[in-house]
Order: structure tokens, then sequence, then C-alpha cells
């Protein structure tokens, strides 16, 4: 069963900081590429960014130099280091897995969502 479990969000005035944390199920960080994505109200989910299986990074235009993606596999957990927080930076934050147990066949795997808010 896979399971991943969002933590870390929580109010915050602009400028600040935050890091969220995903603790994964058996060993679904180190083996997988994951990601971190986001919703606003009225918004639709947008990817923010992910941390590819092969260990190189990609990011949205909008938090690229202000958001770090990293994962501590011992741990089976991800991470997203969130600074120069930014009211637009508001949503629900998702963690997701992407996990390809086999050639043509691509599972995804979210957790609960936690709740950012940046307060101006």
């Amino acid at each position: 069963q896979v399971r991943l479990v969002e933590s870390g969000g929580g109010l915050v005035q602009a400028g600040g900081s935050l890091r969220l944390s995903c603790a994964a199920s058996g060993s679904i960080v180190s083996s997988n590429s994951m990601g971190w994505y986001r919703q606003a109200p009225g918004k639709q989910r947008e990817l923010v960014a992910v941390s590819n299986n092969g260990g190189s990074t990609n990011y949205a235009d909008s938090v690229k130099g202000r958001f770090t993606i990293s994962r501590d596999n011992a741990k089976n957990t991800l991470y997203l280091q969130m600074n120069s927080l930014k009211p637009a930076d508001t949503a629900v934050y998702y963690c997701n897995a992407r996990v390809i147990p086999k050639a043509g066949i691509t599972w995804d795997y979210w957790g609960q969502g936690t709740q950012v808010t940046v307060s101006s």
C-alpha cells in the first residue's frame, strides 16, 4: 500500500520560510520520481517542483530561486524548502509519487495535501 503524508504547512508572513515534508511508505521516495504540486482557490493544480529518479530537479518558473526540492532516501521522505514566500504561493500543496512498475504502466499516488497561507 502506497501512502504519502504531507506536513509542515501553516501561516507565514510574506518573505518568510516553510519546509514541507512528505513521508512515504516502503521505498517509494528512493525508487521513483517525486514531485510537489499546489492548487490555489479558483486555479488549476500546477506542478511546483519535481525530483527525478536520476537525481535531476525541475521547478516552475514562479518558484525558481526560492524553492528547493530534496529527498532523504534513508528516511523515505521528500522535502520542499520554501523561502521568500509570497501571497501568491498560498495554496494546498500535494506530494506526488510517480511509479512505473513496468514499461507502459504509470501510476500516480497523492497525499492528502497541506495548507500553506502567506499573508501580506
